[in-house]
């Protein structure tokens, strides 16, 4: 994970601060939270502590309320998100084939030649 990344999810943020940046009541986050749709950290007082990240999940949440979206849509969206991502991940996890390498070095070739045009030929996938 990038330094940056890493900085944006950690927990530092109390609720009073949250609630001045997205501009919402402490029963809206409440709300969400309940809904699934953020998960705030817990310190060991029990407070919630929230990360730029969930900040960032609250604004958009709002913009997809002021467009119309409810929490049914709107946890359909994440639920497809998190399905997207997950399949990437997998795909990423999986072993590649002589095939893929072989595809790689091909157009590595390609490039580093300048051989290979913008519609250039590709590596038989059979």
């Amino acid at each position: 994970m990038k330094e940056k990344e890493l900085r944006r999810s950690l927990a530092v943020l109390p609720i009073g601060t949250v609630m001045k940046l997205a501009s919402l009541s402490a029963r809206q986050i409440r709300y969400y939270e309940e809904q699934g749709l953020i998960q705030p950290e817990r310190n060991a007082g029990n407070r919630r502590m929230f990360s730029l990240n969930d900040v960032d999940r609250l604004l958009e949440i709002k913009d997809y309320l002021a467009d119309g979206i409810n929490m049914a849509g709107i946890k359909e969206i994440y639920a497809q998100q998190q399905q997207k991502a997950a399949q990437q991940a997998e795909a990423l996890a999986q072993p590649l084939t002589d095939i893929d390498v072989r595809r790689i070095l091909h157009d590595e070739f390609l490039n580093i030649g300048g051989l290979k045009t913008k519609d250039g030929p590709e590596y038989p996938t059979h």
